[in-house]
């Protein structure tokens, strides 16, 4: 800023803590049941207040902190972090964290098809045709449809679930033909190029097998299930049970408040029952465990692949070390019998007297004769023991 000429510097402080709300001054996107989404420039406060958590559990959503996949529930909200798919689900609303990035765009599409309920699509289609039983099948699409929270789970399961298979396909198309020309030629390229294959095989393994375990660990956990059903704890906490309109119906009418006593025993028996029963949230997820499983299962055929070329690479090596061995022993027995030759040139090379030295030619034609033929015979000894105790190939 200038000031009488001068320029003013910035406070430090102020750029630091606005750069920290800008951190978690981001965009979210709230969509409601009928697929109709909005997006908040808020902070986590804001946050915190409108789904009712903890700090602790949105800092979950954090993307500048590096939580592993994890799903959460809560009293009135499911804390769901699947990589980049980071959401806060509500009875009424989903909260959808970054949605303009460019992998969670197809998850906020296809919220919007998804969310709304059955019956609204049907209306909003356009026939309105009366025929016998309609309102009978209207009823039964009403109790046939999941909650609201649990079509959001499953958009956010089967995104995920795509995004990890995808990513799968794409470092076995990649990841197959290295191998097999790594195979066919050893080379510090192809060598290389594995490496990086491998080490990206193992970060995406570690990824699918965070969100097989997260699903596992709900599927072995029938309390950790029950918590997601929030239309269930919903209901339950705004139902009529315990209520003061049945106090005033009892004082003035015994007979009525005795049959409204019984049917709020049936509603709490009713309400405990259901809170144990956690087959459609329980199929939901065994469909996409198996799914994460399957795609879990490829990463390790994959790596058995790795495992059995580096072996094959490994086997190729040592049978090249082998060859090498096997050169430096005949080099080294060749060695060891031209040194004896040239010992009997140093020995005549001395100027000592010899009685049979008269005849030059004669005698060191045999000489050298018979030392190269002795030499010969030695190499041949040290090669032939070698391949009798296996020391080299036959």
């Amino acid at each position: 800023m200038a000031r009488d000429g001068h320029v003013v510097p910035a406070d430090p402080g102020a750029s630091v803590v606005a750069k920290m709300k800008g951190q978690w001054a981001r965009s979210w996107m709230s969509m409601d049941c009928t697929g109709e989404g909005i997006v908040l420039d808020v902070d986590k406060y804001a946050i915190m207040r409108r789904v009712h958590i903890h700090a602790r559990d949105l800092r979950i959503l954090d993307p500048l902190l590096s939580y592993p996949s994890t799903i959460l529930g809560r009293d009135k909200a499911i804390v769901l972090n699947l990589e980049h798919i980071k959401a806060i689900i509500t009875a009424e609303e989903v909260l959808l964290r970054d949605p303009t990035e460019h992998y969670v765009i197809p998850v906020v599409e296809e919220l919007k098809r998804r969310l709304p309920p059955v019956n609204a699509i049907r209306q909003g289609q356009g026939n309105e045709k009366e025929y016998p039983g309609g309102q009978n099948d209207v009823e039964a699409g009403e109790e046939d449809e999941s909650p609201f929270e649990f079509r959001a789970l499953e958009v956010a399961l089967e995104a995920i679930c795509s995004f990890l298979a995808a990513r799968t396909t794409e470092l076995e198309t990649d990841a197959y033909p290295a191998l097999d020309e790594l195979t066919s030629k050893i080379s510090s390229r192809n060598l290389d190029r594995v490496r990086k294959l491998k080490s990206a095989m193992t970060r995406l393994t570690a990824r699918v097998q965070k969100v097989r375990d997260e699903l596992e660990q709900l599927l072995d956990d029938d309390d950790d299930m029950a918590d997601l059903y929030l239309s269930r704890k919903l209901a339950s906490a705004s139902s009529p049970v315990s209520g003061s309109g049945p106090a005033n119906w009892f004082v003035t009418s015994p007979t009525i408040a005795s049959k409204i006593s019984r049917a709020s025993r049936a509603s709490v028996a009713t309400v405990r029952e259901d809170e144990n029963d956690v087959e459609e949230l329980e199929m939901l997820l065994e469909a996409y465990f198996m799914q994460v499983d399957g795609t879990l299962n490829k990463l390790t055929t994959l790596r058995e692949y790795i495992d059995d070329t580096e072996d094959y690479i490994n086997i190729q090596l040592d049978n090249h070390r082998n060859q090498l061995i096997q050169l430096e022993l005949f080099l080294s027995s060749g060695t060891v019998c031209l040194s004896l030759y040239s010992l009997v040139a140093a020995i005549f090379g001395m100027n000592i007297p010899y009685t049979w030295n008269d005849n030059h030619g004669f005698m060191f034609k045999w000489v050298i004769i018979v030392a190269g033929l002795c030499c010969a015979f030695l190499f041949l000894l040290i090669v032939s023991y070698a391949r009798v105790k296996g020391l080299v190939g036959s």
